[in-house]
């Protein structure tokens, strides 16, 4: 029966002339043959089938709508199949023989196996004529039970693979700095090894050697030696124009407090504007705080003296009448101006300009900026923009079309430099002159030119140099000696009387970071007894300053209490002595703080009190900025405990003290 069910599937006729054996043995090579085929087809459509399911999921209700259509078409085939395989069985029985039945049997069992493949293939699992409707049970639940993946299939192309992550380190951005900061002009940092003659500096006038000379001054300090030349070489073709006609660079100073940084300017612009035939206001000196404009005029004062040059201050020192008459007159109905060189805070300076007062910048030459970082820092005032506001302001009457008409400089062009004008050069100065491109950008700088006490290869690109480019690093005085004093709070005071009666440590120049506290000790040291004492602050007007200062510089006052008031540039004769009463917060405060002593390579002590919390970070940010080192300094508490008794009792005075001041 079998045999000829698989003759009408191969659709082979029967042949007389071909015997029964030989056809069998074909045709069990064919089905042989057609289940291999089969066999690779199914592993292929499985993998098809998986990969569909992956991405696309078909509706059950479509799975199950296809499954009973086949179910229906194949129990038809299979019964129609059945019936003609009996009548073809019962007519042909007699015909064959027992060898040919076993041969029957074989090509059964080939014929079963070839319908357990083709299971595979269709949804549908018919196992015998019998079991119709079990087949149809069993189509369903395989439909709606997705099968499982037999083995590992390639990832599709087009599809991002998801995974094998790896912790990569990241590389590390190294710092790298415009060319004019990363390769500066280098200043020696020894002043003393590295002093140089006063004869060896070319283009001196006579009349400022003399001058030098009669100020006790014999050589120039390194800084002094490097800057004046470069100065004075970009004012060489006079004032009107600059070298070759181009616009001087502008110049760039940072070196350590008591270098010698103001001569380094003052110098070169005396010696500049000392052919002047006309006076106008061609130097311009900004500082931040009064005291320090009064000492630069001073300096400017003197190395003027016996020229025609005249120097005039605007701190507020004076009534503002007072400065608007210095600054000009008008004489036979024009302006003239009485002033050459002005020195200015920078909020008294903005109240001339907006105020009109004969302050005229038409003709400036030179913009000196002392404390640079700090000036920086105050830009929220924006002195700078309206000074460059007022010197390339149009004019609106015959004097625009003159030669000395003045444009704000743009990009170096042809026709920018056609006809020349007369430039404006900047000189910056500071002992802690910042590094970040993005500050010094306020200030507009000309291809500007470095010189610098501190120069590390920024473009360095090892591990150290890394680190060390995390900080900015800042050069400390050569003859200081740095100690730190572990302390409480209550002990601060003792420490400072031991230091001035026990240690005989005066004079002392004592920093506080506020008004109130340098007021409260100052009170204390007084009722305690015993020493000649002083404060500097705002509290004191600029009378009472500028008096307390003269007082300690002649030794005359043994302990002055200041805030950050005196910290900055300010040059006071005889400090041996620095200390830091409250530990200061920013490095740059703490390096012009002992600036104040150790000055122009002399030896100098800095104690900085320090609180138990206070020490590991303090340490951390010195140790960062360069210092060579600072020591520990251990005071014992049987040191102090003969004081204690007379301090406790100032304590009480104190209150009392105080509480009278807040009454009135």
């Amino acid at each position: 029966m079998s045999l000829f069910l698989v003759n009408r599937y191969l659709g082979d006729e029967e042949d007389g002339s071909i015997s029964k054996e030989s056809r069998s043995q074909a045709l069990l090579a064919k089905l042989q043959q057609k289940a291999k085929e089969k066999q690779k087809q199914t592993v292929t459509e499985e993998q098809r089938q998986h990969l569909a399911e992956e991405h696309t999921e078909k509706p059950d209700v479509k799975r199950k709508r296809k499954a009973d259509k086949h179910i229906g078409e194949e129990s038809q085939q299979h019964k129609k199949r059945k019936s003609e395989a009996v009548t073809l069985c019962v007519s042909d029985t007699d015909n064959h023989d027992e060898p040919v039945q076993e041969k029957k049997k074989k090509k059964k069992k080939g014929v079963n196996e070839k319908q357990k493949k083709d299971q595979s293939d269709t949804p549908v699992t018919v196992r015998d004529g019998q079991e119709d409707a079990g087949g149809e049970e069993e189509a369903e639940t395989e439909n709606d039970t997705p099968k499982e993946p037999t083995g590992k299939t390639s990832a599709p192309t087009g599809f991002t693979v998801l995974g094998g992550f790896e912790n990569k380190p990241v590389q590390k951005v190294h710092r790298v700095l415009p060319q004019w900061l990363a390769q500066p002009d280098v200043i020696h940092r020894d002043i003393k090894g590295n002093l140089v003659p006063i004869s060896d500096i070319t283009g001196l006038s006579a009349q400022l050697v003399k001058k030098l000379q009669h100020n006790g001054i014999q050589h120039f300090f390194p800084v002094q030696a490097e800057v004046i030349p470069a100065v004075l070489e970009s004012a060489q073709q006079g004032l009107l124009i600059g070298r070759g006609g181009y616009k001087p660079r502008d110049i760039c100073v940072s070196a350590p407090t008591g270098s010698g940084k103001t001569l380094a300017f003052v110098i070169p612009v005396i010696q500049a504007l000392m052919e002047r035939l006309v006076c106008e206001v061609r130097a311009l000196a900004v500082l931040p705080t009064k005291e320090l404009a009064q000492q630069v005029c001073k300096v400017f004062t003197s190395y003027a003296e016996g020229s025609s040059l005249k120097v005039v201050m605007l701190a507020g020192q004076r009534s503002f009448a007072a400065e608007q008459a210095s600054l000009s007159e008008h004489r036979g109905g024009m302006r003239r101006s009485l002033a050459d060189i002005v020195v200015a805070t920078p909020g008294r300076l903005v109240d001339h300009i907006n105020k009109n007062s004969g302050l005229c910048l038409d003709h400036l030459r030179f913009l000196i900026i002392d404390e640079a970082d700090r000036m920086i820092d105050s830009m929220h005032q924006s002195w700078l923009s309206q000074v460059v506001k007022a010197v390339y302001r149009s004019g609106s009457g015959p004097e625009d079309m003159s030669i000395f008409r003045r444009t704000e400089p743009a990009y170096v062009t042809a026709a920018s430099l056609s006809p020349p004008q007369m430039p404006l050069q900047k000189l910056l100065f500071s002992a802690t002159l910042t590094q970040n491109p993005e500050k010094l950008q306020q200030l507009g700088l000309h291809q500007p030119r470095l010189f610098s006490s501190v120069h590390s290869c920024s473009n360095n690109t090892t591990p150290s140099a890394a680190v060390a480019q995390k900080h900015d690093r800042f050069d400390f005085p050569q003859g200081l000696t740095e100690y730190y004093v572990p302390c409480t709070l209550s002990k601060k005071p003792l420490l400072i009387l031991h230091f001035i009666l026990r240690m005989k440590l005066s004079p002392i120049l004592c920093f506080t970071n506020s008004r109130e506290t340098a007021h409260r000790l100052y009170l204390l040291v007084q009722l305690f007894g015993g020493i000649q004492a002083a404060e500097f602050s705002s509290r004191l007007s600029p009378g009472e300053r500028k008096k307390t200062l003269k007082e300690f510089e002649q030794g005359k006052i043994q302990l002055l209490i200041s805030t950050d008031a005196a910290a900055r540039g300010i040059d006071i004769n005889g400090v041996k002595c620095v200390v830091n009463y409250d530990a200061p917060q920013y490095i740059r405060t703490y390096i012009h703080r002992i600036g104040r002593t150790a000055r122009a390579g002399k030896a100098g002590l800095a104690f900085t009190f320090l609180l138990g919390v206070q020490e590991k970070n303090f340490l951390q940010m010195v140790v960062e900025a360069g210092s060579p080192g600072i020591q520990k300094q251990i005071i014992k508490p049987e040191n102090l405990k003969s004081m204690e008794a007379r301090y406790e009792q100032t304590l009480q005075e104190l209150a009392n003290v105080i509480k009278d001041e807040k009454a009135k």
